[in-house]
């Protein structure tokens, strides 16, 4: 008997607004998703509200959000291509996901039209900040101090470290009225502040509480150790480069070692330790070192020639890329792999376009391959081009050409760069090159220069009288002497100097013995010398004097001493071995006795014969006898003399030979 068939239920009059409480029940459910940041769930449950209702902002924002707190940026940015038909303000977050990507054009243009809100502003700073432009980004920074951001010092101080100005992050902290140690981030950064401001002891004393605290703080939060060692990787990898800085190099090496094998760092963390280990060894152990960065670089297509692996080029400072390319480029030199070298070095212009760092390594691959000519030439026209970045550029190109032996374009090079023409090293340097070079004029002329400025400078620390004593001693070499003395006259009447005027009585006694003699009264007599008798001193054994042509020499009272002591010589008999007769000596031992027989002249090597006939074939086959033309002991002594149909007498084969058997 079939089954009855069941009734089908009657609609509810109450049925009929189910959907809206439906998506009530779903956004109940989403917000839940999001508090918990389980943004997977989220984009789930978005998705299903999207489907009750296409067309719904707030379902669209919460996936959006949802979706780049997953780390799902491409599909945050398709969602919101997909919903442009709609009129739905989504810029910013598009910039956000186009910053995310290191688009950073883009994201700047993505912002254009967006309200001033503090929200927007802070996206746009970190936008420059990623970009290198330092200053914009920090103006837009100090415009947010009114507003209420949350950790808005974090990002403050970091911007003025970044941007060379680390001089003024103790008067903004003071300013904001925050303390160094308030939060483990800004410990951080402010301790970076101080290694800029070489304040090294300092910043390891910060950087210590900065790790204390946020090992404090991430306890609180109920994180793993392991995910607590991660989150302060970066204080930790700091701690290690500030050992490096003081000069512990042994620790700093242990640390990030154990930071490397650990591996409980983020990837940009990781990198920079790897890059410091590398550069605390320098040329030691080139082929391991390589094989490390090798890890961080990997060789990309289209217009970037290489990148940085598993996105460290968004993780890293444009400063930290450059120091991980220029180090390999260093290592590729000292290993000799020139092809590389080069290849790394044309993709560097490109990849830092605002740096001098491609050119300097530029040159320093030209200078390994001997061709300093078109090093000096390269970072001359680089030095013409950005003279604001001159300075470096012209201490290498002076350096390069020193070394070269092309030492008028080393001083050349030098007395370009105006700020350090005084120094007394840059003066000395200068001096040295020119009178290398043969020309003493101007190294005359730079002493002058010295001088004159010198002269007319209000520092503490004056160095005066040191540049007018060499410039004195230099002119006097030179045969200046009347310069020499009036600088010589200089110094002794403004700082009664002695060493000046010795100088003085030895130059002007070449030119006025009057003034020379007139000095040499003001020089101070020596204490003790009027009681030496001065005769005395030239009849001493040992004097010469020279008088009437003649030489008077030694004395003879050491003459009869000398002979005294050779009658008291007394000779020894020599010993003899025993049994040996002086009167029958016998032949004389070999000198060579003691030489190894190889090492002796008499040796002579046992010869192998190899003009011995090989025997081919199997056992008992009859072998004729073939001429052997490399046999030299049968051939005639004048080889152009001999006939041409000459046959050597083979001879017979060796005892050895004879006993192997034949291979077929």
């Amino acid at each position: 008997m079939a089954p009855k068939p069941k009734e089908k239920p009657k609609p509810s009059p109450a049925s009929a607004p189910q959907p809206a409480i439906a998506v009530e029940d779903l956004f109940t459910t989403l917000n839940r998703h999001i508090q918990r940041s389980e943004y997977e769930q989220a984009v789930k449950v978005a998705d299903q509200v999207l489907s009750i209702s296409p067309n719904d902002e707030d379902a669209i924002r919460c996936k959006i959000v949802a979706l780049i707190k997953a780390d799902s940026i491409d599909e945050a940015l398709s969602t919101m291509e997909s919903s442009r038909r709609l009129q739905i303000d989504l810029s910013f977050f598009k910039a956000y996901c186009l910053y995310r990507q290191n688009k950073l054009n883009e994201a700047l243009e993505s912002l254009k039209g967006q309200e001033g809100n503090s929200a927007t502003m802070l996206l746009q700073s970190q936008i420059l900040f990623r970009m290198g432009k330092m200053d914009s980004s920090l103006d837009i920074y100090q415009k947010l101090q009114k507003s209420k951001i949350e950790s808005l010092e974090i990002n403050l101080v970091a911007g003025l470290v970044s941007a060379g100005r680390a001089s003024e992050v103790q008067g903004v902290m003071d300013a904001l009225r925050v303390k160094a140690t308030s939060s483990f981030e800004l410990a951080y950064n402010t301790a970076c502040s101080l290694i800029e401001k070489n304040k090294y002891s300092d910043a390891e004393q910060l950087l210590l509480s900065a790790r204390r605290i946020g090992q404090e703080t991430l306890m609180d939060e109920n994180l793993a150790d392991d995910d607590i060692e991660t989150e302060l990787a970066p204080i930790t990898v700091q701690l290690a480069h500030v050992q490096q800085l003081l000069g512990h190099t042994q620790e700093a090496i242990e640390a990030y070692t154990d930071i490397i094998k650990r591996n409980l760092a983020d990837e940009s963390s990781l990198a920079v330790a790897t890059n410091n280990i590398v550069s605390l060894k320098g040329p030691k152990d080139v082929s391991d070192s390589l094989r490390k960065l090798d890890r961080l670089i990997e060789k990309g297509s289209g217009p970037l020639s290489f990148q940085l692996a598993r996105g460290l080029d968004l993780k890293l400072s444009s400063k930290q890329r450059e120091a991980i390319y220029g180090n390999r480029v260093l290592l590729l030199l000292h290993s000799n792999k020139m092809d590389q070298a080069r290849e790394l070095v044309a993709a560097l212009p490109d990849m830092f376009p605002d740096s001098v760092m491609p050119v300097l390594l530029q040159a320093a691959v030209l200078v390994r391959e001997n061709k300093a000519g078109r090093a000096e030439e390269i970072l001359g026209q680089f030095s013409e081009k950005f003279p604001d970045k001159s300075r470096i550029v012209l201490l290498a190109r002076a350096q390069v050409a020193a070394s070269a032996g092309h030492p008028q374009v080393s001083a050349e090079s030098l007395a370009k760069i105006p700020d350090i023409q005084h120094l007394p090293a840059t003066v000395a340097t200068l001096v040295s090159l020119k009178e290398r070079a043969g020309d003493i004029d101007g190294a005359v002329s730079v002493f002058d220069s010295a001088i004159k400025w010198w002269s007319n400078a209000m520092a503490e620390d004056n160095k005066l009288n040191l540049i007018m004593q060499e410039a004195a001693s230099f002119k006097l070499k030179h045969g200046r002497k009347e310069e020499a003395a009036q600088l010589y006259e200089e110094l002794v009447k403004s700082h009664r100097s002695t060493e000046a005027l010795v100088g003085l009585i030895k130059t002007a006694a070449y030119t006025d013995i009057d003034k020379a003699e007139a000095y040499e009264k003001q020089l101070k007599p020596l204490p003790g010398l009027k009681s030496i008798d001065v005769d005395g001193l030239e009849k001493t054994s040992g004097a010469k004097h020279v008088e009437s042509g003649t030489h008077v020499g030694i004395t003879e009272p050491f003459e009869a001493k000398s002979k005294d002591k050779a009658k008291k010589k007394r000779k020894r008999k020599p010993r003899y071995p025993k049994g040996f007769d002086p009167a029958n000596p016998g032949p004389p031992p070999d000198p060579e006795r003691w030489l190894p027989k190889r090492e002796r002249s008499s040796y002579r090597p046992k010869r192998k014969d190899k003009r011995a006939a090989q025997v081919r074939g199997s056992q008992g086959a009859v072998v004729k006898d073939t001429p052997n033309a490399n046999a030299k002991s049968n051939q005639v002594t004048n080889a152009k003399a001999a006939p041409q149909n000459a046959v050597a007498e083979p001879s017979k084969p060796s005892s050895k030979s004879s006993r192997k058997k034949s291979r077929n």
